[in-house]
């Protein structure tokens, strides 16, 4: 309640998300199935963006300390987006993410966050706080990118355009070399 009069879960605060990053953040535990579906999602969907992971305990007595020297090492870093939770779990294991210096640090970042803590169910202070929730950890990666197919589609498109158009326009030249060709024959054929 402290935080939220504060104004940090404010939506007038929350940043947009780029989808075209160079570099993503991700803050979570070594060995995770976490950190397996980000990766594996991060690489199949945008594989041109540089990935550094800032891993951090998620449960236990230090986890809130570890995030937070987590985030702190990740400012440092030109990060687009920083990602930051962990798969599912019981309410006190989710406990580090309800952290308050942890959430008072995340109000300050550099770039934008997303909260990606438990599941579905699982709500935490780190996600009122971050510039957007995911409700699992693959939700995450796909809401720090857009996907390549996304991209070759568009251009594919793009690409028949600039033909239609570039072949529209040889047209209107040629029949405009044909008139002044006329011309130039009738100009001719006036001074003869």
């Amino acid at each position: 309640k402290k935080l939220k009069e504060e104004g940090l879960f404010d939506e007038s605060r929350k940043r947009p998300i780029n989808l075209f990053p160079k570099a993503i953040g991700v803050i979570t535990a070594p060995n995770s199935a976490a950190i397996k579906d980000i990766l594996f999602n991060l690489k199949r969907r945008y594989p041109i963006a540089d990935i550094y992971v800032f891993y951090s305990a998620v449960q236990g007595d230090n986890a809130a300390k570890e995030l937070l020297n987590a985030f702190n090492i990740a400012q440092t870093y030109p990060l687009d987006t920083l990602l930051i939770g962990r798969g599912g779990g019981a309410s006190e294991d989710l406990s580090a993410f309800n952290d308050e210096t942890l959430v008072r640090a995340l109000a300050t970042s550099k770039m934008p966050i997303i909260a990606c803590v438990g599941h579905e169910i699982d709500s935490t202070l780190v996600d009122f706080v971050a510039d957007k929730r995911a409700s699992t950890p693959t939700g995450a990666a796909e809401l720090a990118t857009v996907d390549q197919r996304e991209i070759l589609e568009h251009l594919s498109f793009s690409l028949q355009e600039m033909e239609e158009s570039i072949r529209g326009r040889v047209e209107e030249l040629k029949e405009e070399v044909s008139s002044y060709k006329e011309d130039l024959n009738q100009s001719i054929l006036n001074i003869s």
